[in-house]
């Protein structure tokens, strides 16, 4: 049994994002509109006409990276809204990954788990 996401599995998501639109809806510098203590670092927004577990669409973290390729996902599940959710990193750096990983993982309320693409 494979456990690790395949070629085909990464290929599925750079079908999906390239065939869809990237709304940044809150770019870097942007006020959490719930949590006004968090501000965003890195332009995060959804990929437009696509489902998520919540009813909205994929959220998506779109990093400094030139090329803007698909380097992972992050699994979030949070305690508070009591839902889990994918989204979907673009062009992310190391320092870009990492600050997503504290920001889900350094709170009681949320969990997430990033895997990465090879």
């Amino acid at each position: 049994m494979n456990l690790v996401p395949n070629e085909a599995f990464w290929a599925a998501l750079d079908k999906l994002i390239e065939k869809s639109e990237i709304v940044v809806d809150r770019p870097t510098g942007y006020v959490h509109p719930d949590y006004p203590d968090f501000i965003y670092r890195i332009d995060y927004g959804f990929l437009e006409g696509t489902d998520s577990s919540d009813g909205e669409p994929i959220d998506v973290w779109i990093g400094s990276d030139e090329e803007k390729k698909l380097i992972g996902v992050f699994c979030t599940v949070d305690f508070d809204k009591r839902d889990m959710e994918v989204k979907l990193l673009i062009g992310c750096t190391a320092e870009e990954i990492d600050y997503i990983n504290h920001e889900y993982n350094d709170y009681d309320s949320m969990k997430g788990l990033l895997i990465l693409r090879d």
